[in-house]
This record gives C-alpha cells, sequence and structure tokens, in this order.
C-alpha cells in the first residue's frame, strides 16, 4: 500500500499547492507523508488490538488463569488489562494527528484518517469471506456433496 499511496501522490497531486483557510504551502510528499503515517499507525494499532484481544496470546491467557481463582480476581484483571491495551493506540492516533496537523494542517489529518481507514476493505472481505465459505461448505455437506 505505501508504494501505491507514494505513486498517487506524485501522479495525482500538484508538487505544491496552497490550503486557503490556513494560509499553508504543502507538498505533495507532505502529503504522502501524513497517508503513510496513518496507514502504518492503522497497521500498529491492529497489530496491537489482536495481540490483547486473541486467544493465542499471553495477556488473554494469564486472564483465562485468573478466571478460575475467582469472579472479582477476572474483574479486576481484565479492567487492567484493557485499560493497559489502550496506551499504544491512543499513542498511535495522537502522534498521527500531531505530526500530519504539522506537515498540512487539517487537510493532514484527514489524508492521515485515510490512511488508516485504506485497508478496511480489504479487512472487511476477509471478515465478510469467512461466513460466506463456510455456509457453502454446511450446504454442501447437508447435500452430501463430495
Amino acid at each position: 500500500m505505501t508504494p501505491t499511496l507514494y505513486f498517487c501522490s506524485e501522479a495525482f497531486l500538484p508538487p505544491t499547492f496552497v490550503l486557503s483557510k490556513a494560509h499553508l504551502t504543502v507538498t505533495n510528499r507532505e502529503c504522502f507523508w501524513c497517508t503513510v503515517i496513518g496507514l502504518w499507525a492503522g497497521y500498529i494499532i491492529g497489530y496491537i488490538t489482536n495481540y490483547y484481544t486473541s486467544g493465542s496470546y499471553a495477556p488473554v491467557q494469564k486472564l483465562a488463569k485468573t478466571c478460575v481463582q475467582s469472579a472479582a480476581t477476572n474483574i479486576i484483571n481484565g479492567l487492567a488489562l484493557g485499560y493497559y491495551s489502550t496506551f499504544v493506540p491512543v499513542t498511535c492516533i495522537a502522534l498521527t494527528i500531531f505530526i500530519s496537523f504539522t506537515f498540512a494542517d487539517m487537510y493532514g489529518i484527514s489524508l492521515a484518517a485515510l490512511g488508516m481507514l485504506s485497508t478496511l476493505s480489504i479487512g472487511l472481505t476477509i471478515d465478510g469471506y469467512g461466513p460466506i465459505a463456510d455456509n457453502a461448505g454446511g450446504i454442501s455437506e447437508m447435500c452430501d456433496l463430495e
């Protein structure tokens, strides 16, 4: 996605342009960096979210072990884990906003948001494909197909 964003910023944006409300001259490279920062921040947020919510990793496994002790320890540890898991995503969003605003004012923040959402279509397609494939497999099984 990063090379595609570079190509699009070079091909479709003028080398420099003026944001009229902010009286700021912006280059196409600054717009590229705003979008890439958003793209990679979105990737990091997704990775961290998977780490803190998947049963394959230590945080959820440790939380599952506390469920054996009592409900109170489960609630306390679950809340602590939930609060702790937000540190990296909030930091990524704050840095993305700060850097993008520095490059291109509010336009930079909007480009960073588009960067964060640029892989959304792929994620939704993958999420949609799983249930469709499961349903097709179940139907073929019920029809005694090979």
